[in-house]
């Protein structure tokens, strides 16, 4: 009883010297201290009488193994596990607390021979040394996991007998240094050793063993850092799946390393939980996102929410844990292009985000990135309220505004907010004039009325100007500048800019499509004709660039030429979206072959159908869309999949070979590429405009009315159904609505030369020739400087 005695004094004061001096792994030895020589005491005093019986020997020589390492004396701490003999320790039908002690016994062992140094006389002593170390964590590691598991076996069904009344509940059990030690230095050594394969493979076995209330912190640590592993350092071709045996030779390893097989754990079986029937990952990215979305579950279930002072500290380590799984998932799934799970992701991790700037930043760039422009634009706002002096954030913000959203007043606010603040960040002040300089040019475009056009264009001159001065060596800046005068009609000027911003980046697509349609617009055909080639040669993709070309080959080349223009569109558009283009995600392809014989027969394309075309209005193009799903539903043909741009563009490409047709006096051919473009967006305001113009070139006056009045009632500020409506009502002597609609016209768009001279027309034959002159010459001024294609067609964005 008294040697019983002194072991367990011994024991209980040797922990509470470890719990009052905590250890680490770089950590000094605490050396001979008086309550580790109390310590010494005791156990000497057990071992000595040699009362006690074998087991409890060996328990007491385990912990003096330990006090040894505790003190320094690494080798005693050895020779001491030697003669206890600890690889043949039972580790069946033992109590809990025996196996802690092995798990300890296996963790110090390791401990030991990693701050001994090497001995020479093995023929290969450090590969040797260094796979018996691991070997030893490895054990530790495995025996600890048994001892959390059987003793939260044991606490459960203490807890099940007790009765029902109030009382303490279960708490964790704490690790201490020794067990974690066990648990994680083996992998550790592994990666620094250069062997990922069997770190990883060390990580999996951790992760399938069995949770416990204690291991639920440790298992989230392990998973976010396999996670990690497996996205920076594990490509696909190099990946096994957790079901696989891992490669006896892997690229992840060191290939001059050389080691043995660690020796396997008999009570891994009962540590170790896997069903046959469970999801396996089959790809590195697959397992990493499941690691951290399981990772994300325990950071979202453990979350500590409080703001008293008291848990301030345990906040700060909840919010790191999560911001670095957060971090982890925006890589995973940012590369597969999963922006709308992540924006989810990153929406659950707004109950730590209170003051975060950088949570709510993330969540921000998923919600843009996933296409919810009008939500990110609100997650904006918060990020500024937090950063005030950020002008990153609200250029950010004006780009949404300005771009599908069209809010162009909430745009405007933003960019007067990075001009204010241009003392603090003088380098943004620039920017911020150029985000409000293309506000307004937006603005003046939608504009109804001609003096707010013009009051508007004002305003973006201005502000394109004071942002050329404050940064002269942006090409941007020069190109918008260059952009509004030319929207402006003041080409002499604008082709000077252009040239300046063409001096600073050569290779600019829009630069060079502007420099062409003011070339266009003095005339100089064939020489924007040579600009456009010469801008193809360096975007051969670029369609914006294309539909330009066709006007201008049917001016200079002849229709043949634009024609064969269109078939390349339609060759490039099947090549940039089709099944292997991993950026359109359409799961079920539904392909129409369709041939059409252009010239004789010449040539024939097959394309695939289904799409929608650009809108001149974000009303309208959302009036558009849903009309045509309604009459895409009614029609039963197959419904459009996958991004709108793709089917716009395509719907586009019909279009402009339909002109091109109708140019060429061809109705039949028109009327098949309309009906192209109208199987793709039925109600596009366009299509049923280009439907008119068919039927006029057929003769059919009254059915062209119908078809303009009904583009109309899609898009009423569409100028050219606009013009042409009101020219077929002019033929029929409807002269007063003709007046009306072409003056309405003319406030729309008051540079269409097309529009004056309707409207001279209309008001000479009303008599009014003195109206009818200044029309016909405002119309003959703006001819003058008319491009082949409307300026704006120029993309304004930030």
């Amino acid at each position: 009883t008294d040697d019983m005695a002194e072991l367990l004094l011994g024991e209980s004061k040797l922990e509470q010297c470890l719990k009052e001096n905590a250890l680490k792994q770089s950590s000094s030895p605490l050396g001979p201290r008086p309550k580790l020589t109390e310590v010494r005491k005791h156990l000497t005093a057990a071992l000595d009488r040699g009362n006690l019986k074998p087991e409890f020997l060996q328990e007491a020589n385990l912990i003096m193994a330990k006090l040894n390492y505790v003190e320094g004396d690494y080798k005693e701490a050895l020779n001491t596990y030697a003669r206890v003999g600890v690889d043949d320790l039972q580790l069946a039908a033992v109590p809990p607390y025996r196996l802690r002690m092995i798990a300890e016994a296996y963790s110090t062992k390791g401990l030991c021979l990693e701050k001994l140094p090497i001995s020479s006389s093995a023929s290969n002593p450090h590969v040797d040394r260094e796979q018996e170390i691991v070997t030893c964590y490895e054990k530790a590691g495995d025996i600890a996991l048994l001892y959390l598991q059987e003793i939260e076996r044991v606490i459960n069904a203490n807890i099940q007998n007790r009765s029902p009344k109030p009382g303490p509940t279960a708490h964790e059990q704490e690790l201490g240094f020794f067990l974690e030690t066990g648990l994680q230095r083996a992998h550790v050594l592994y990666f620094k050793n250069g062997n990922l394969t069997r770190g990883v493979g060390r990580f999996r076995e951790l992760l399938r063993a069995v949770e416990t209330r204690t291991t639920q912190n440790l298992r989230m640590t392990i998973a976010r850092q396999l996670a990690e592993i497996l996205l920076r350092g594990m490509c696909e071709q190099s990946y096994w799946n957790p079901l696989e045996d891992p490669p006896h030779q892997s690229p992840l390893d060191d290939p001059l390393r050389k080691e043995k097989c660690s020796e396997s754990i008999q009570c891994s079986e009962k540590a170790v939980k896997f069903a046959n029937y469970i999801f396996c990952p089959q790809e590195n990215t697959e397992e990493a996102l499941l690691l951290l979305l399981i990772s994300e579950s325990m950071a979202n279930r453990d979350a500590v929410l409080s703001r008293i002072p008291e848990h301030k500290n345990d906040r700060i380590i909840s919010l790191q844990s999560a911001s670095v799984v957060y971090d982890l998932l925006t890589i995973a799934l940012g590369r597969r292009g999963q922006y709308e799970m992540l924006s989810e992701c990153l929406e659950r991790a707004m109950k730590f985000a209170f003051e975060e700037f950088h949570l709510w930043y993330q969540f921000a760039l998923s919600l843009m990135a996933a296409g919810k422009s009008a939500r990110a634009v609100k997650v904006l706002k918060e990020c500024i309220r937090l950063k005030p002096d950020d002008a990153t954030i609200p250029l950010l913000a004006a780009k949404l505004c300005m771009g599908s959203l069209h809010w162009l007043e909430e745009a405007e606010r933003f960019a007067k907010t990075v001009v204010d603040l241009g003392d603090k960040t003088s380098e943004f002040k620039a920017k911020g004039y150029l985000a409000l300089g293309l506000t307004y040019s937006l603005q003046a475009t939608d504009a109804s009325l001609r003096g707010m056009q013009e009051v508007l264009q004002r305003k973006a001159l201005l502000a394109f100007q004071r942002a050329h001065s404050l940064s002269p060596t942006d090409h941007l800046a020069a190109f918008y500048l260059a952009l509004q005068l030319a929207i402006s009609r003041q080409i002499p000027e604008a082709l000077g800019y252009v040239r300046q911003a063409l001096q600073l980046q050569g290779d600019d697509a829009n630069s060079l499509h502007l420099l062409a349609l003011l070339l266009s617009a003095q005339k100089h055909y064939h020489d924007a004709l040579n600009i456009i080639d010469m801008a193809l040669s360096e975007y051969p993709e670029n369609f914006i660039l294309l539909f330009t070309k066709v006007k201008l080959e049917s001016l200079c080349r002849g229709p043949d030429e634009a024609l064969l223009t269109c078939k390349h569109m339609l060759q490039i558009w099947k090549s940039c979206y089709n099944l292997t283009n991993p950026r359109v995600t359409i799961k079920c392809f539904m392909q129409r072959v369709w041939c059409h014989s252009f010239y004789d027969g010449n040539f024939f394309f097959y394309i695939t159908s289904t799409g929608s075309v650009h809108a001149t209005s974000i009303a309208a193009s959302r009036v558009e869309q849903a009309l045509s799903e309604v009459a895409s539903s009614l029609q039963s043909s197959a419904p459009k999949q996958g991004p709108l741009h793709p089917w716009m563009t395509l719907a586009q490409i019909w279009l402009h070979a339909a002109e091109v047709y109708i140019g060429i006096g061809k109705p039949a051919e028109a009327t098949a590429c309309t009906q192209e473009a109208a199987n793709l967006f039925p109600m596009s305001h366009y299509v049923l405009y280009m439907r008119g113009q068919v039927a006029e070139l057929r003769g059919n006056i009254d059915e062209a009315k119908r078809w303009y009045e009904e583009a109309l009632s899609i898009s009423p500020t569409h100028v050219k159904s606009m013009q042409r409506l009101a020219l077929i009502l002019h033929q029929l002597g409807r002269y007063s609505l003709a007046e009306k609609i072409l003056r309405d016209a003319v406030q729309v768009n008051s540079t269409a030369h097309e529009v004056w001279n309707g409207l001279g027309e209309v008001l000479q034959a009303q008599g009014n020739d003195d109206a009818a002159t200044e029309c016909f010459l405002t119309a003959l001024e703006l001819e003058a400087s008319s491009p082949v294609v409307p300026f704006t067609i120029i993309p304004r964005v930030l």
